[in-house]
């Protein structure tokens, strides 16, 4: 698991019973609404809305809130909620190249913020994409099943890559084009994925070893994050499991 994926799960668990958890669920919601009204109301009919719903699912959205997400995507006239999706890409601390994917219904203000916070890190805007590429990522929780009968279903529906297991579930790395496929296969052999996404991941790494520049890669990724209008920042930062260890227990303790 890259250093990115690794603390943003470290995140979600500190999180839980904190604050933002409700700056969570608006992301959530903006996704919902967006995946609606570009694709219509019913999941099993829009896959990109059915993702989105897992994902809330996945993070304790009630489901009262995930249904009033898409009624309001579907209301009519000046009821319907619409936002454009914008993305930035820059070089934070560290030399880190970052992608920020947005949800916005004001895109200057959300530029604004952005680049403020590249600013204050000493980083800035460039082309940062090339060192990604898109794929699809499944977490299927183990649930007691063995981990090489999950991986080898994986594999055989078609999936490029399949970790370790971590936290009690398994990665399945796809072709994003084959990740509804392979998400159909585990079902069918009765290793329901808890979320699925189409994901940025990088082709290259940058290596974080010390403690100081790894909190204030953190720090500036966090900050993105924090936004109301961001949904998701993609890294190409790696920390080292021991001073990853370090930083998840300030954390935690915090």
């Amino acid at each position: 698991m890259s250093g990115h994926s690794k603390w943003s799960q470290i995140k979600r668990q500190k999180g839980a019973n904190d604050a933002k958890r409700g700056a969570l669920f608006t992301k959530l919601t903006r996704e919902i609404i967006t995946a609606a009204r570009q694709g219509g109301p019913d999941p099993e009919a829009n896959y990109r809305l059915r993702m989105a719903v897992d994902k809330a699912r996945a993070n304790s959205m009630p489901a009262d809130n995930i249904k009033r997400a898409i009624e309001r995507a579907t209301g009519s006239g000046g009821d319907a909620e619409q936002y454009e999706e914008i993305t930035y890409e820059g070089l934070g601390p560290e030399n880190v190249a970052v992608i920020v994917a947005t949800m916005t219904d004001n895109k200057n203000r959300t530029a604004a913020e952005v680049r403020a916070i590249f600013t204050r890190a000493g980083g800035s805007f460039a082309p940062v994409s090339w060192q990604f590429e898109h794929r699809g990522l499944l977490s299927v929780p183990l649930k007691g099943s063995d981990p090489d009968e999950v991986s080898l279903a994986a594999i055989d529906a078609g999936a490029i890559d399949v970790g370790a297991p971590d936290d009690g579930a398994i990665l399945v790395v796809t072709d994003p084009t084959r990740l509804e496929s392979v998400r159909s296969v585990l079902i069918d052999a009765g290793f329901t994925p808890e979320t699925a996404e189409v994901s940025m991941e990088p082709t290259t790494k940058v290596e974080i070893g010390d403690e100081r520049g790894a909190r204030q890669v953190l720090d500036f990724v966090e900050r993105l994050e924090d936004l109301d209008d961001v949904q998701t920042v993609y890294a190409n930062f790696d920390i080292p499991d021991a001073l990853m260890e370090q930083l998840e227990a300030s954390v935690v303790g915090g």
